[in-house]
């Protein structure tokens, strides 16, 4: 099959194969950023710092309700690149015509399970009295939202793993724009709240979602599926499933990491929520990169190791770790040198801003070990190596749990062990990461290993 906006990663040179990739990928992630400072500059004006920081409180907690769909999405989408690799255009349409009903029914349960529990979870968290009506009220309307966000989710990675990153950025780009309007609309002139957030945030995505499937249907050939492959196939679910659960729970053993630390957050107040709200809003931001340069590597990985072509895979590490490198060196001194300027975006708070100034000295000198966890862990997840998925999720539980009360209690540390267990667990994720690389189990886990690799 051809068609116009599919990109083939198979042949070209890698550098230029993996930066055509990622700029559009990241355009669409910087305004999904954007739109989340705008809407935190939002609530924190227009609402009050501590609506600010109940927004913050319950990202990490939504962030594992989401994790499944999440997961579910990359391990699609990382079958659906080596089936294009490997030229296998039946099986691909199959695993189209599957994703539908995975992704429904794993959405659907979590969407239940986070409206119900929302209210227990946060207590049990913690949550400051002061900001937990709001927190409760957000993740209730955002959980309810799940479906909406998975089936965005779903297409577009498929459609990244078919190498087209450019029409996902259009319809990402509408999303934002809607959801920047209809927050000033819910927000400012109709007074909702972080109700009015959550609400912009559902419709937003829901409408993104119906605009991207129908292109997918209209423009791209694998889309135009015929009936029949819309039997359930266990071949296929069973491989969808054992390489996306193990992302899923790769991202929420992340989730759960960051939910540990928030503990420790809340403990500590307001003004200390408020400013690592506003330090995560910023950071947000400084990963996108990163995290478009790592989907360019799971697209790259996938495809090449489908093709049985393993010695691309290692140029294209090559160039994406000089990639990260070099934006680790920009983003340094903005940040380090400019906190303060950047904590003004949000809030006007001074405990606040100074927070959160000095949280950003301590966190920007990991910024390389950050970038270099996304661009292994997109080669690995998109060699299919599921193993790693799972280490990977464990080594930052036990770097945020297993560091963040310590260094916290440690008197000369204090408050600001929070962001330097932030640090420390990048750079052990990175270091383990390396390491697994280095093993080269990463290399057999392709789908038609049978194929002999060159």
């Amino acid at each position: 099959m051809a068609a116009k906006n599919i990109y083939d990663m198979t042949e070209g040179k890698p550098t230029v194969l993996l930066f055509n990739f990622a700029v559009p990928m990241l355009i669409g992630n910087l305004f999904q950023q954007f739109y989340n400072i705008i809407d935190a500059m939002i609530v924190g004006n227009y609402v009050s710092a501590n609506a600010l920081g109940a927004v913050g409180a319950t990202g990490s907690i939504t962030f594992l309700f989401f994790s499944l769909s999440f997961g579910l999405s990359s391990g699609i989408g990382i079958i659906v690149s080596q089936y294009f690799g490997a030229k296998d255009d039946e099986n691909l349409m199959r695993t189209i015509a599957n994703s539908v009903y995975i992704l429904f029914v794993a959405s659907l349960i979590m969407s239940v399970i986070g409206v119900v529990l929302a209210r227990p979870i946060l207590i049990a968290l913690k949550t400051p009295a002061a900001i937990l009506e709001d927190a409760v009220i957000f993740m209730q309307v955002t959980c309810g939202g799940i479906m909406a966000v998975a089936a965005f989710n779903g297409v577009a990675a498929i459609l990244r793993a078919l190498g087209d990153t450019k029409n996902p950025l259009v319809f990402l780009i509408l999303s934002c724009a809607i959801n920047i309007v209809l927050d000033l609309l819910f927000v400012i002139e109709f007074h909702m709240g972080v109700f009015g957030v959550g609400i912009a945030t559902v419709i937003s995505q829901a409408l993104a979602a119906i605009a991207c499937i129908i292109y997918a249907i209209i423009k791209i050939p694998y889309f135009q599926i015929p009936r029949e492959y819309f039997r359930i196939d266990k071949d296929i679910l069973m491989k969808s499933i054992r390489i996306g659960i193990p992302v899923a729970l790769q991202n929420s053993l992340i989730a759960f990491s960051c939910i540990f630390l928030q503990m420790i957050v809340n403990e500590f107040g307001e003004v200390v929520v408020s400013a690592n709200t506003a330090v995560g809003r910023f950071e947000q931001l400084v990963q996108q990169p990163f995290n478009s340069l790592g989907a360019a590597m799971s697209t790259f990985t996938g495809q090449n190791i489908g093709a049985g072509k393993l010695e691309r895979v290692k140029k294209g590490l090559r160039s994406g770790t000089m990639m990260c490198a070099v934006f680790s060196l920009i983003m340094l001194p903005v940040a380090y040198l400019g906190g303060g300027v950047i904590m003004r975006m949000f809030v006007d708070d001074v405990q606040v801003i100074n927070f959160g100034a000095q949280a950003l000295k301590i966190t920007s000198v990991f910024y390389f070990a950050l970038g270099m966890i996304y661009v292994i862990r997109g080669l690995l997840n998109g060699a299919g190596d599921s193993t790693y998925a799972m280490m990977n999720g464990v080594v930052e539980v036990i770097g945020r749990v297993g560091f963040a009360k310590p260094l916290t209690m440690i008197p000369a540390i204090g408050v600001w062990g929070i962001w330097y267990t932030t640090g420390v667990t990048w750079c052990l994720t990175a270091v383990i990461s390396i390491i697994r690389y280095a093993g080269g189990k990463w290399k057999r886990k392709s789908l038609n290993y049978s194929v002999k690799m060159h």
